[in-house]
């Protein structure tokens, strides 16, 4: 990781740069975060690093280890469900609000979020195609009209992203994820509010079985 630089508050640029590195894989759950030498790779005081590892905490991306620091908190079926069921929740009102908002607003939301979609598939990266995929689906938070819906699901995208890049790390999953993109975005287009909020749902329910495999491969190989 790289110092940091900007305006934002340095607590806040080390929350940020730990969540996406968590999101990346680059801290994978169970790595030891120490606030010693995290302030001195990122080229700060341990005073942000003491904030920001409390954020993490408050919002279950960390666990205390005692007197030896945090570390990432694990990955489990039990954090998919839990996660999923609030994202199914958020994602099928957004899209069922989003579905009444003015047609000129639609066409030109899910524009823009669409051609981000492409744009990443061709790339082919994984970290591309997890910021287009966030990136769709608030943008229909957006949409929605609701800005409650963004705030209060805010936590449940930290982890959803944390463990996106675990299904979207497969090409039989990436086409799958942006087909059903289309279908919500159809929906959408069309003004067919139940039709957007069944298909949104759908879609996160078919992520959570996914990566129930996926974790199910992983922890017994």
């Amino acid at each position: 990781m790289e110092p940091l630089a900007g305006r934002k508050s340095l607590a806040d640029q080390v929350h940020d740069r730990l969540v996406d590195a968590m999101c990346s894989g680059a801290l994978p759950p169970g790595t030891p975060l120490r606030q010693e030498r995290l302030a001195e790779e990122l080229n700060v005081s341990r005073q942000p690093v003491l904030q920001a590892l409390g954020l993490l905490r408050r919002d279950g991306l960390l666990e205390p280890m005692g007197r030896r620091g945090y570390r990432v908190a694990p990955v489990d079926a039990a954090l998919v469900r839990h996660v999923y069921d609030l994202r199914a929740a958020f994602d099928g009102l957004a899209a069922r609000l989003a579905a009444q908002a003015p047609l000129h607003a639609r066409i030109a939301t899910l524009d823009r979020i669409a051609n981000q979609g492409k744009t990443a598939l061709v790339s082919g990266q994984t970290t591309d195609l997890v910021a287009a995929d966030v990136a769709f689906h608030q943008g229909i938070y957006l949409l929605s009209g609701n800005p409650l819906v963004s705030d209060a699901s805010a936590a449940v995208w930290l982890q959803v992203r944390r463990v996106m890049h675990v299904d979207l790390d497969t090409p039989d999953s990436r086409n799958i994820v942006w087909s059903e993109h289309d279908g919500i975005a159809d929906a959408i287009r069309a003004g067919d509010a139940a039709l957007a909020e069944t298909r949104a749902g759908a879609h996160a329910r078919n992520a959570t079985a996914r990566l129930l495999d996926r974790i199910g491969e992983v922890q017994n190989p």
